[in-house]
């Protein structure tokens, strides 16, 4: 979706505030949740699997006092070092340099050494909020008070907000919370608009999330989703989407007996397309093999890594 006018828009008035946020952590600690239950719709893909997020997602948000734009960052990568996850790696520092605040996402009740490291990626200039996500697994809740006195000591955070994002438990006091740190501005988007990713990135996303989902502990590590072709015809969607694994053993992981997982996978997919486009899809996924795209900077780039 494209920068509007924003004189044809409402949040021209005084005091009206428009920022970007960056939404940072450790992988699995629950950002996509947050973005999605912010936003109000699924546009980030979630799953229990490490990983899942590999491009910068925006979200837009827009209420009557301010228009938040939410930056979902891939979870900072500490192992497999390869050129894919030295992509994703430099797409979080890039983005924590560009905005004007920062949600920093920890579980409740834990702090890893992967927390800490990526809580030094975090500019001292950057006003940034700590998430406490999944304060309703925290079983003694008489514990959140000490954690939170533990952690107030690991950076100069603006504000801490113990929330659950799976179930929407104080997201709003996030929400007012961050509002007063952005600044005074029009809004750049639409108030109608929730993400400003293509419907063809989207695709790609949903159908990668129903990979992650649905081949489990059996997914590959190297294994992307490529759209080589996306029309629109009216109320109708035609898609074409490659999975694209590392290894020829791969492809039939993903495919599955007599084709029923990869039939699984993509009707599953179709579905919440459908949802999210409000319009019917037609879905055709095959699998491919291009042998170490991971760690080939070319591939990469063809495959909307930047």
């Amino acid at each position: 979706m494209s920068e509007v006018d924003t004189d044809q828009i409402t949040g021209d008035e005084p005091g009206f505030r428009t920022g970007f946020v960056a939404i940072v952590g450790r992988p699995n600690v629950g950002k996509s949740t947050l973005l999605n239950r912010m936003i109000g719709q699924k546009i980030s893909i979630v799953s229990r699997k490490a990983q899942t997020t590999r491009h910068r997602v925006t979200g837009i948000l827009t209420d009557d006092d301010a228009q938040f734009v939410f930056v979902d960052t891939p979870g900072f990568q500490t192992k497999h070092r390869n050129a894919l996850n030295r992509t994703m790696n430099r797409n979080v520092t890039q983005t924590l340099a560009a905005v004007d605040a920062v949600f920093f996402v920890i579980e409740a009740g834990r702090v890893t050494d992967e927390d800490r490291q990526v809580l030094a990626l975090l500019p001292d200039s950057t006003q940034t909020i700590l998430v406490l996500n999944k304060i309703d697994r925290l079983r003694d809740k008489t514990q959140l008070l000490p954690f939170i006195a533990e952690v107030q000591g690991l950076h100069e955070f603006a504000a801490i907000v113990p929330l659950s994002a799976e179930r929407g438990s104080n997201v709003e006091e996030l929400l007012h919370t961050a509002r007063q740190l952005l600044p005074e501005a029009p809004p750049m988007f639409d108030p109608e608009d929730i993400t400003d990713r293509s419907e063809r990135f989207l695709a790609s996303e949903f159908l990668r999330e129903k990979l992650f989902r649905l081949l489990g502990d059996e997914l590959p590590y190297g294994i992307a989703v490529e759209i080589e072709k996306f029309e629109t015809e009216g109320n109708l969607r035609r898609i074409f989407a490659a999975v694209i694994v590392d290894r020829p053993s791969h492809k039939g992981i993903v495919i599955g007996k007599k084709g029923e997982q990869l039939k699984r996978i993509s009707t599953e997919a179709r579905v919440e397309l459908e949802k999210l486009f409000d319009a019917r899809v037609y879905l055709e996924v095959w699998v491919k093999v291009k042998g170490g795209w991971a760690d080939d900077e070319r591939a990469l780039k063809s495959l909307g890594y930047d």
